[in-house]
């Protein structure tokens, strides 16, 4: 099955205590439908400008993601410059350019209308809520968000997640969301709000996934003893989520627990390297090596 994602495609300013890269590949879409791939046929929706370097494109292409719903606007490109602490969970933004993301209207090509698996980037809940709008009897929706959208469109964010079957977001943002300080008290909280499930994500201590009807399951990261950029890895695990969803077509809770743990590996790999570039030499056979590794480590 296809998977439909919507986002923002960046250009990246990164620095980190080693390094420092400049006209990454960046934005939540990128990360997300590159990390799709992997697992089957992916329809990307965004805006780029008439800047957009071409190799950016090309890696796009050689994963075969479907750009017939990428805008190429006259002007910039979105882009982020931020830079990393020694410790990698602490980041400051140094600046963000919207350009032409700034009047980002997400139009679906016809054929992406009936695509069954969505994933909604991170991106402002009325963008997300439009591509509800347009989207025909899809089997799964998926949401990510963050700590603006809760700050500055709570009610378009709350409106949403009566219109989605799942809800992406931090331990942070969860606890933003509910105001609640506990962890547990926050996810059921929020699957009472409207999606059937939340996974709160907890960066290196792994994830939790909640359902509505009171499931739960709980996953440690995969151990990295050395992580370049952290950057994009919350959306690389939205996108193997949703990719092995699509792939299986089967979204019992049985499943989605497996989905979490494809999300997990995948964002691994991201971490190794700045931007997509782990990933754009990325295997399916690592992968699954990987998958099997894991499974001795959470046995």
């Amino acid at each position: 099955m296809p998977v439909l994602v919507v986002g923002s495609v960046a250009l990246d300013h990164i620095k980190t205590p080693t390094a420092e890269h400049r006209q990454l590949l960046g934005g939540s879409a990128s990360y997300a439908s590159v990390a799709a791939s992997f697992f089957g046929d992916v329809r990307l929706v965004g805006v780029v400008g008439d800047d957009f370097p071409p190799q950016h494109t090309e890696l796009f292409a050689k994963r075969k993601i479907d750009l017939t719903g990428l805008e190429v606007a006259p002007g910039k490109t979105f882009c982020w410059s931020g830079e990393y602490e020694l410790n990698m969970n602490n980041r400051k933004t140094l600046s963000v350019e919207l350009n032409v993301f700034e009047t980002f209207q997400p139009k679906l090509p016809e054929a992406y209308r009936e695509t069954p698996y969505v994933l909604l980037g991170n991106i402002a809940p009325s963008l997300q809520r439009s591509v509800c709008a347009q989207i025909r009897k899809p089997k799964f929706v998926v949401a990510d968000t963050m700590d603006l959208w809760i700050s500055i469109a709570r009610p378009d964010l709350v409106a949403l997640l009566k219109e989605v079957d799942m809800l992406i977001l931090n331990d942070s943002e969860a606890k933003q969301l509910t105001e609640e300080d506990n962890l547990i008290r926050a996810g059921k909280k929020i699957v009472a709000m409207g999606p059937r499930y939340v996974a709160v994500k907890k960066g290196e201590h792994g994830c939790l996934l909640f359902g509505r009807d009171g499931e739960f399951f709980s996953t440690g990261a995969y151990p990295l003893e050395t992580i370049h950029d952290p950057t994009g890895a919350g959306d690389c695990f939205a996108g193997g989520f949703i990719g092995h969803l699509a792939r299986t077509d089967d979204t019992s809770f049985a499943n989605l627990k497996e989905a979490v743990i494809q999300g997990t590996l995948v964002a691994s790999y991201c971490c190794e390297e700045f931007s997509l570039r782990r990933l754009e030499i990325l295997a399916e056979a690592e992968i699954a090596e990987r998958r099997k590794a894991f499974g001795s480590y959470i046995a």
